[in-house]
């Protein structure tokens, strides 16, 4: 079996929600747009289909103005437990490609969410990790979706 550590991101955290919602609030445009993303990132919703096979676009606007134009294509999709995509650039040419899988574990009453971004190199992974802060992004991430997820319960 590949040792994929050198060219993986993994978090993992804690969520005082029950998997259900965190699911939810995962796979749902009208919940997703309010949290995804590092800090002070927003976000437009072109499309979600959260399904194998489908796609979502979105653009992540930065707070320095720019935006990051994305498609995720969905390729493992069980509710409530699973969620497994290939994201990259709206286009082909785009150069940030990683599959993801996330896990939605019960953890009484709470959900133990697990993340792995997993790169086509290690390389990669330290250009993306370097360039766009992708360690402490993800870190925000998580932590935006349990804020989230605090006006919810």
């Amino acid at each position: 079996m590949e040792d994929i550590s050198t060219r993986s991101l993994s978090l993992t955290r804690t969520l005082d929600a029950p998997r259900e919602l965190v699911w939810q609030v995962w796979t749902d445009p009208q919940h997703v747009v309010n949290w995804w993303g590092p800090d002070s990132f927003t976000n437009t919703n072109q499309s979600m289909d959260v399904r194998p096979g489908g796609l979502w676009r979105f653009v992540m606007h930065g707070p320095d103005g720019t935006d990051y134009k994305n498609l995720i294509q969905f390729i493992e999709v069980t509710k409530p437990e699973r969620l497994v995509y290939a994201h990259r650039g709206e286009d082909e040419t785009a150069d940030i490609h990683f599959h993801a899988t996330i896990l939605f574990e019960e953890a009484d009453g709470k959900t133990r969410l697990s993340m792995q971004m997993v790169f086509q190199t290690a390389e990669e992974l330290r250009r993306v990790a370097d360039e766009f802060g992708a360690r402490e992004g993800a870190v925000q991430h998580l932590a935006r979706l349990a804020a989230y997820l605090a006006t919810m319960t």
